[in-house]
């Protein structure tokens, strides 16, 4: 399996992290901005809602458990940064209009 593959199948697994704020994948939400794949070793840059959301730690947790999980996953790096700040046009569209976000373009 090459890192593509992997980049690709940690994406899937990074599916099953709810925010338990919003109720809805961080993949979804847009809270997980990159995801790099070098040799096994994942690096993985992600976001929180605000700056000082309460579940940053569960969420960042919950990140390096999924994609660790993932066969071929060697080390996983979780990356916090509010550069460039999360904002609802972030959202999938079809979890946009499920949150009531459906006019944000």
């Amino acid at each position: 399996m090459n890192d593509d593959d992997l980049v690709e199948l940690i994406g899937e697994a990074l599916r099953t992290v709810i925010d338990p704020e919003l109720g809805h994948n961080i993949v979804d939400l847009g809270l997980v901005y990159t995801i790099m794949v070098t040799d096994g070793l994942a690096h993985i840059v992600m976001t929180a809602t605000t700056p000082g959301c309460p579940a940053v730690s569960f969420l960042k947790d919950g990140v390096a458990n999924c994609a660790s999980r993932v066969p071929g996953v060697r080390s996983v790096d979780v990356v916090i940064t509010f550069d460039p700040p999360w904002t609802p046009l972030m959202i999938a569209a079809d979890v946009k209009a499920l949150l009531g976000f459906a006019s944000l373009h």
